[in-house]
């Protein structure tokens, strides 16, 4: 029986012939990334917890400044300052104030056919690349660290046969949120969400990243977008190489393969508190809001940035809307202030915030208060996510987010 496309990474990474669902397998890891959300953690183990700590290989490893920066606090000034004197003490890769550390590894790192493991839920955002990156919590970080290596459970895969094309006005930010709708929040439980056929290979890079960005809401150990020439153009102008370009093989088993023809996807928003229950935009009802947020790993990118600025332009963010822009990357930001759109952005009276994870967080920037109403990129909307326990958090596209700031209410474009 042939493999799919996560089962032939794992296999690379095993150095073995081949792998089937259910294996248990030691691999080793082509990357490793870790965020300030927990890498002081894992530097206090390394201090404290190992008899003999060692570095198995620091040009492995990619440190990231990203969730509360600038710091907001004591607290997290010292857990920054550990990162940094740890990252200079052992040579390693670091970044601060520079992005969202997804869109830097994307940026300056992944290549297809890779295993890479990160210290951040999201890490299944390589995927667009043809990756297999996943999540992991710090302990196992610390361990990866110290030995180079993990141990992977082969997971099932989902396969998404898309066909068609997105209409005008509809996103791939849509398109993940209805599949996340559509299988439920535990509906690919520790299995790969595979998107493939002719309608995945119309996407761009961009589109394909907001898909496998999400993949976690879904439960999902990590998402794959069949990898093709479009992952070679990108890869190869970042000055990498696109290699171990795998498909998944005509006799591959699937658990599950869903048909979804893109012409038929729609505006939705994902209803507070469940990130699947997802209705069309018109059916959100008349929702008033008070904040808006434009950002994050999986909408901050140059499109969404244009996108914004096309339909800002001329406009007014409505009196009682706070509307926070925040570039994924300085790449990002610099390319959108070559392009004008920070101008369009800042004449409308939205606020443009500095590259990090922002309201998305609900941390450092733009906390929502009691009762208070916020349509957004970000990732999540459970209870609590953006700021007060009490307060309510919409998701939606780009687009959505933009015409429901001018509007003071949640509409689509």
């Amino acid at each position: 029986m042939g493999m799919t496309i996560g089962e032939k990474i794992i296999a690379r990474a095993a150095r073995v012939p081949e792998v089937k669902a259910g294996e248990i397998h030691t691999v080793e890891l082509d990357r490793l990334m870790s965020n300030d959300g927990t890498t002081h953690l894992t530097i206090d183990m390394y201090h404290n917890d190992l008899k003999h700590p060692k570095i198995a290989d620091k040009d492995k490893l990619v440190f990231i400044i990203d969730h509360n920066i600038p710091a907001e606090n004591p607290k997290t000034a010292e857990a920054h300052r550990k990162m940094r004197n740890f990252a200079r003490e052992h040579d390693i890769a670091f970044y601060e104030g520079k992005g969202v550390c997804h869109q830097i590894m994307v940026e300056d790192y992944v290549c297809p056919g890779e295993l890479i493991m990160g210290a951040d839920s999201h890490t299944c955002t390589y995927g667009a690349l043809g990756a297999f990156g996943t999540g992991i919590g710090c302990t196992d970080f610390l361990y990866g660290m110290v030995t180079g290596t993990s141990w992977v459970m082969v997971p099932e895969t989902i396969r998404f046969e898309l066909t068609g094309k997105l209409r005008e006005g509809v996103y791939a930010r849509d398109l993940i949120l209805f599949i996340i709708g559509m299988v439920g929040a535990n509906g690919c439980n520790y299995k790969i969400m595979e998107f493939a056929g002719e309608g995945a290979h119309k996407l761009s890079i961009n589109e394909r990243l907001v898909l496998c960005n999400l993949a976690v809401e879904a439960g999902a150990k990590t998402g794959i977008v069949e990898p093709d020439e479009k992952v070679v153009e990108y890869v190869e102008s970042r000055g990498r190489k696109a290699e171990n370009l795998f498909v998944s093989e005509e006799d591959a088993r699937f658990e599950k393969v869903y048909p979804i023809n893109l012409d038929e996807i729609e505006p939705v928003v994902a209803r507070p508190h469940l990130i699947d229950d997802v209705v069309p935009v018109e059916e959100a009802g008349d929702v008033k809001i008070d904040e808006a947020f434009l950002g994050s790993c999986n909408n901050g990118r140059i499109d969404e940035l244009r996108l914004a600025a096309e339909i800002l332009k001329g406009k007014k963010v409505h009196e009682g809307v706070r509307f926070l822009i925040a570039p994924a990357s300085n790449e990002v930001y610099v390319q959108a202030l070559d392009e004008g759109l920070i101008d369009i952005f800042v004449e409308a009276g939205a606020m443009v915030m500095n590259s990090n994870c922002s309201v998305c967080w609900g941390s450092c920037q733009g906390v929502i208060g009691e009762g208070e109403v916020l349509i957004s990129t970000g990732t999540r909307n459970f209870k609590g996510r953006a700021g007060h326990p009490d307060s309510y958090v919409y998701l939606g596209s780009a687009a959505t987010v933009t015409a429901s700031a001018i509007a003071g209410k949640i509409v689509k474009r």
